[in-house]
């Protein structure tokens, strides 16, 4: 979401996909992702497809929102056709899904149940911000079928957060979190950012032990980026605040894996840890291992077999194509198998399995041997066949990958 798409192909009114893309459905596992593009105030550092109250007018507000999700979702039924495609994922993001009311939440995923039944343990995510949910609320979506909850913690340092214009109490957190297990959720994940600027190295080491004391079964830390077009990036270049240092982020990265390990977290993708493989995001992991997915809401990405596309973005504009019963998808792209083949080089090497050794060609190979002669590359994964990161090759990682997909 966070990214503008390039201008792609037309999509057909009524979605349907290439033949060539029908003739995969069903070979790889079958998420949802359904975007809700609402928040309560537009933090100065995104640049996700989100809005707030202020910025949306009549058929694209909140209070519609899940009746246009669920005839998208009998939409993407009808595209898919009669395969049998049950949902080993469904994940709310955005935006804040939890600005919503629990049981539009559970309409939603009511209605994929029902279009397309849920796998057995499927994991079903929200995301939510600590400020948006209450034991109530929490207790609803458990009762629904949600599994997973993610918190946008972001930082446990009340001046960072205000730079990043976050709202919600750092104490608000442990609150949440405690909340969420007592309703029985299988999983609770913290959103971490580093390199906030004005965050020191000790700022950082504060968020870490606080998430850590937590206890989550999972933790996400993320770079912060600098997107154009935010007020962030507007900051930047008047010089009101610095960007964020390479060296700083790498400080910080080392630091986070250091305390996370040592609290009984593995790495499993760059900028992820989990307790036990149980506690691994399955709908990410499904995104950096190529499965096909539906995306739901205004901006919202989707791929099956091969093609990629991408819904209209303003939710009025959503509101209107879906109400007249036609796609909302703004363009598409049919991949290449050349394409095809760079994307899983480019999303597996984040994953802490690396990518088979024969999805790269003779200069990739070079590159990949060159990287394990200087650190970056593990040379027991290279002797089994496979290329996978280091710890100093996660901190290169853009780099190694621009080598192995030559």
């Amino acid at each position: 979401m966070a990214s503008r798409p390039p201008p792609g192909e037309p999509v057909p009114s009524d979605g349907a996909l290439p033949e060539s893309s029908y003739a995969e459905v069903g070979r790889s596992p079958f998420g949802v992702y359904v975007h809700v593009p609402f928040c309560a105030t537009r933090c100065g550092y995104c640049d996700f497809n989100t809005y707030t109250a202020a910025e949306l007018g009549g058929g694209g507000d909140a209070a519609s929102y899940a009746d246009l999700a669920c005839r998208e979702v009998r939409l993407a039924r009808t595209v898919l056709g009669p395969t049998d495609l049950p949902v080993h994922t469904v994940f709310f993001g955005g935006g804040t899904p939890t600005l919503l009311p629990p049981r539009d939440l559970a309409t939603v995923l009511d209605a994929i149940r029902q279009e397309f039944t849920l796998a057995a343990s499927a994991e079903v995510t929200t995301e939510a911000n600590p400020d948006s949910v209450d034991e109530a609320a929490l207790g609803e979506l458990r009762q629904a079928g949600f599994t997973r909850i993610s918190f946008g913690m972001q930082s446990a340092v009340p001046h960072v957060l205000a730079t990043l214009d976050r709202t919600h109490d750092p104490e608000r957190v442990p609150l949440v979190a405690g909340c969420a297990r007592r309703a029985g959720f299988d999983g609770v994940s913290l959103d971490l950012i580093y390199g906030t600027p004005g965050e020191s190295l000790a700022d950082w080491r504060t968020s870490l032990e606080a998430a850590i004391a937590i206890g989550p079964d999972h933790v996400s830390a993320y770079a912060l980026v600098v997107e154009e077009g935010t007020r962030l990036a507007a900051s930047v270049r008047r010089g009101d605040i610095a960007a964020p240092d390479d060296d700083d982020l790498a400080d910080k990265y080392l630091l986070a894996d250091e305390l996370l390990r040592s609290a009984g977290y593995d790495w499993y993708e760059v900028s992820n840890w989990a307790r036990g493989s149980e506690q691994r995001c399955s709908h990410n992991l499904g995104y950096w291992r190529g499965w096909d997915w539906w995306g739901i809401g205004p901006g919202a990405h989707g791929h099956v077999g091969g093609t990629r596309w991408w819904n209209v973005r303003h939710p009025a504009a959503y509101a209107g194509r879906v109400a007249a019963g036609t796609s909302p998808a703004q363009a598409r792209e049919v991949l290449t198998d050349e394409q095809r083949r760079v994307e899983r080089v480019l999303l597996g090497i984040r994953v802490a399995d690396g990518v088979p050794l024969d999805e790269l060609r003779p200069a990739g190979l070079a590159a990949a041997a060159d990287a394990v002669a200087t650190g970056l590359l593990d040379p027991g994964a290279h002797a089994d066949g496979r290329a996978a990161l280091t710890l100093r090759g996660r901190l290169l990682a853009d780099a190694v990958v621009r080598d192995l997909v030559d």
